[in-house]
């Protein structure tokens, strides 16, 4: 069990991430206190690698000392071919944790009329050994 110092040491360490979408980016949050890892919006970056490596460094060290139960949310109305490929990077370091003994839920959000969202969510959850929960929303 962590002692409060420790704790207190992991949550300077892995700090809060909280970006709002744009156009072409999602938002983000990565959450060490409520342990969310959340994507939401389109995700079409000029450059996926450069915009994702950020959250998969944090994703690196937030998995060195959390033992928390994790729950990551996609919810995501586009994303590119280039984004669904670090979507899947995403996936693997959240299935690596699990290995490690962190309890791992994810959470993917698609359009209820968008049968291309709702697929990749199906291919996503065979590739990796997490738990999946697909859930359909309306589109405002």
């Amino acid at each position: 069990m962590k002692t409060m110092t420790n704790q207190i040491q992991f949550l300077n360490m892995v700090k809060l991430i909280n970006l709002k979408g744009t156009l072409d980016t999602p938002t983000v949050v990565l959450d060490p206190q409520t342990h969310v890892v959340k994507l939401s919006g389109r995700s079409l970056p000029e450059d996926a690698a450069a915009f994702y490596r950020p959250i998969l460094d944090w994703l690196d060290d937030y998995a060195l000392d959390n033992k928390e139960d994790t729950v990551a949310i996609f919810k995501l109305d586009y994303f590119s071919t280039s984004s669904s490929k670090m979507l899947l990077s995403i996936l693997y370091k959240l299935e690596s944790m699990s290995f490690s003994g962190t309890k791992v839920k994810v959470r993917w959000y698609y359009p209820e009329e968008d049968d291309d969202i709702e697929e990749a969510g199906t291919v996503y959850s065979e590739l990796v050994e997490l738990p999946f929960e697909h859930l359909s929303y309306t589109l405002d």
